[in-house]
Order: structure tokens, then sequence, then C-alpha cells
């Protein structure tokens, strides 16, 4: 995160969702992955775009009671829902928040992600269980957001007692959004992002990504600067997303979901030994304790420096894993 995006995170955290966001302390509830809209920019993965699935955080689950063992792995001080397009599945979503309240108190700060302007009816059975609400109002009426519904629904929401704003991704014309101000509470602008599945339409417009390191387009800052100054508008870069946000919430799960042989990585990876098609824990292995090994689909697992340091003295296929903390997705495997 670079000196700007740090001055600006410090001076204008305003929404409640998005200081716990900070600290990496909010689970991510994808509620589904089903959405009426095609946004050209939408970065959703194949795996999840237009698919009926839910997910906390990256692991896959079929109901609260999951989602809960999620959150509570990572210490999760709040949740943000998001899609697709949650209230397509308002059902689901009250289900989960209800019990996610129930669970941890109505202190456990919930957001909700909408590309459609709710109506009161929709809004009301939220009210208790959802505190923040996040309006994604499509491209197309940013020249006449003052005359659209989306501020409608921003005002009987703000009426009903949830903080309410706009959060979009920056793009060419998001300066008409300054009309859209003295309606809301704030204004989060995400920085464009390069993905899978927009690839395509990117390179069709022309655009660039902006470095080699991360997945941000190149323009997309300046696109957003003529409303930074406010303080009610919020700037979320790439390298803020990827560097510090990610990091902190996967280092809440390395924490928790660790065992006594994993180390974890300034990134919140964990790293450790796998020993493949053994019949039995190599004795050297035993002595060490029952702590610093474990056997998981006929492999031994183990400390990443054993597996180094004893190569030549172990038979078989050996190698060091990187993943996400709590079985999660493997980042790299290297043959010992």
């Amino acid at each position: 995160m670079n000196s700007v995006d740090r001055q600006m995170t410090q001076k204008k955290l305003r929404s409640q969702g998005c200081i716990l966001c900070h600290r990496g302390a909010k689970m991510v509830l994808f509620i589904t992955g089903v959405c009426g809209r095609t946004c050209w920019y939408c970065p959703l993965s194949s795996g999840r775009k237009d698919k009926d699935v839910v997910f906390a955080n990256e692991r896959r689950v079929e109901n609260p009671g999951e989602a809960i063992e999620v959150a509570r792995r990572m210490s999760a001080l709040g949740t943000g829902i998001t899609g697709g397009e949650p209230l397509l599945r308002l059902d689901r979503v009250i289900s989960y928040c209800r019990e996610l309240k129930k669970e941890f108190s109505p202190a456990h700060q919930i957001h909700l992600y909408t590309g459609i302007a709710p109506a009161r009816e929709d809004l009301a059975t939220m009210t208790g269980l959802v505190d923040e609400i996040r309006l994604h109002p499509p491209r197309d009426c940013w020249e006449t957001i003052s005359d659209s519904e989306y501020l409608e629904s921003a005002a009987i929401a703000r009426e009903l007692g949830f903080d309410v704003g706009i959060e979009v991704p920056s793009l060419p014309g998001i300066e008409h959004l300054a009309a859209a101000l003295p309606a809301l509470d704030f204004l989060n602008i995400n920085e464009l992002e390069w993905g899978e599945s927009n690839a395509e339409e990117m390179r069709s417009r022309g655009h660039l990504l902006a470095d080699g390191v991360h997945n941000a387009v190149k323009g997309a800052r300046g696109w957003a600067r003529p409303l930074l100054a406010d303080s009610r508008v919020h700037w979320c870069s790439s390298a803020f997303k990827d560097s510090v946000q990610l990091r902190k919430r996967l280092i809440r799960n390395a924490r928790n979901t660790a065992r006594s042989f994993d180390e974890i990585t300034k990134d919140g990876t964990i790293l450790y030994g796998v020993l493949e098609c053994q019949d039995d824990v190599p004795p050297f292995i035993r002595r060490l304790g029952s702590d610093m090994y474990e056997i998981r689909d006929g492999q031994v697992e183990t400390a990443w420096w054993v597996i180094t340091r004893y190569a030549e003295d172990i038979p078989g296929r050996k190698s060091v894993l990187e993943r996400y903390p709590d079985r999660g997705l493997v980042v790299e495997v290297t043959p010992v």
C-alpha cells in the first residue's frame, strides 16, 4: 500500500464495515452467483459466476452452521454479503444473517452489496439483521443518479436505520456520482480490476494493466480523482485488497487453525511438509512427538523443515506445501 492509500485509509475510514475489513476481521459471505445483470467489468470467476452456490471466505458451505464455523475459525467481528445478486436470494440472506447475529450477538456487523434498489418491504425484512447497505447502481444511470430509484431506496434505508452508501468500481464517468453524496453516508470506489472473466471485455475497451504485480487497470485512480477530496468518499486500491485486507484475514484464520508444526508466513499462508505414499510414519518422525505430524488422506504431514532436512533419509515423494489456512487454496507445491 503506497503512502497516498495509507493516508486516505487513516483519514477516511468512516463506514464500520470498512473499518472491520481493514482489520481483516470480516468474513466474506458469497450468497449466490446468480445475477440479473451482465456488467462487463464483473470480476467473478467461472466457478462462481451464474452459479447458485454459497461460499464463506474461500470455503463452499451448505448452511448457516457451516458459515458460522468459518467465521468462528477466523474470529470474525462481522460479515460482508456479496454475490451475484444477494437480494435474488433474500430468504437465504435473512436465514444466514439471523443465525450469524444469534451466534455472535447483534454487534456482529453485517454489510450487504446489491445491484438492486431495494423496496421498503425488502429493507424492512432485513432491519436488525443487516447493518449497512451498499448499493451498486449500473454505469448507465450514473449521469442521472439524482433521479434514480437508487437514491429513493437510499432514503428509505436511512429512514429505517441502515447505514447506506454506494460502492462501485472506478470507471470513466464516475464523477457524476458526486450528485448522490448528499443522500449517502459514504461512497466507496474500488479500483477497477482485471480478472479472468472480464479480460476479453477489458481488451475490447483498450484497457491495460497498471503494472505487472497487481490486477489494477491503468487510469482507474485518475477517473476517481475528482471525487476523492470529499470526506465521504473512500478509495480502495487493488494493492490494499491484496497486501492488507486479504493478508490480515488470512493471518487471523491461520492463528486460530494452524497446527503446532505449521509455519505461518507473513502473508497469512501456512507451510508444511508432505510425505506421499507412506504406509507408516517414519520412526524418526514419530520420535519428534505426536504433535509434530498428522496422517491425512493417506499422507504424512509434518513440519516443512523435517522434509527438507531429512530428505535423503525419507523414501517416496516429498514436497513442501504453501496454502491458505484451514485447508484452503494451495498456493504452491515445491518438490523436495
